[in-house]
């Protein structure tokens, strides 16, 4: 039987090191693990969201289609992001610098919650540097959850802003 294949948006950023060759070396090592990417928005700059830090941020979004459960998944993302030297994730909701970080955006129309993994990410609607990649390669995504598209979720952060 064949398994279920499943189209699958990934954040990345880094805000350490030679950030560009992070991102690329990222992409590389998920395309090893995944296969090769369908979309890859621009690399983006962006300054720090969440905590201080002097160092800008370089943020994109890939796309893929997988065959693997959302949790296996995550075990692929968090074993890249430990190869490329990242120690700890983000801790009781603290962020830091960090050479790269993989984040799953959204797993086909997939709703999960639970302690270890939520899909789609809950802070998409919130944050520009996620949004901004996903508008340039998927502006009509509807986010299952709040059952806006990419270009209205955008607008709406746009707005916030001014």
């Amino acid at each position: 039987m064949k398994k279920e294949s499943f189209h699958i948006y990934l954040g990345l950023g880094t805000n350490q090191g030679d950030k560009e060759k992070n991102l690329k070396r990222a992409i590389e090592l998920l395309s090893l693990a995944l296969g090769k990417y369908t979309l890859l928005s621009s690399f983006i700059e962006t300054e720090p969201w969440g905590f201080e830090s002097q160092n800008s941020f370089l943020n994109c979004v890939v796309t893929f289609t997988t065959t693997l459960t959302p949790f296996e998944l995550l075990e692929k993302t968090e074993k890249i992001e430990r190869e490329l030297g990242r120690v700890t994730k983000s801790q009781n909701g603290t962020y830091h610098d960090r050479i790269i970080d993989i984040d799953i955006l959204f797993y086909g129309e997939k709703i999960i919650q639970t302690k270890r993994l939520t899909i789609p990410h809950p802070l998409i609607q919130e944050r520009d540097f996620v949004l901004n990649p996903l508008f340039e390669i998927a502006p009509q995504l509807i986010h299952p959850i709040v059952g806006k598209t990419i270009a209205e979720l955008k607008e709406e952060v746009n707005k916030k802003q001014l």
